[in-house]
């Protein structure tokens, strides 16, 4: 199994964390994650025209869509 070696670094002021990786690594997290499947590819597509068409709506947390 291979290993996967990142860096997260927290902003105390906004609550804000970025996390950084090896592109590589990545990607075969992405792979592992079914990222590369064509029906998560369609919903990305479908997700991106419902944006450009204002079907959204703003929330404030996860539990919102729950």
């Amino acid at each position: 199994m291979k290993t996967l070696d990142i860096q997260v670094n927290k902003s105390r002021k906004n609550n804000i964390f970025s996390v950084k990786m090896n592109l590589d690594r990545f990607e075969t997290l992405a792979a592992s994650f079914g990222m590369f499947n064509p029906d998560f590819l369609k919903s990305v597509k479908k997700a991106e025209g419902d944006y450009k068409a204002g079907r959204i709506r703003k929330i404030s947390s996860l539990k919102e869509i729950m």
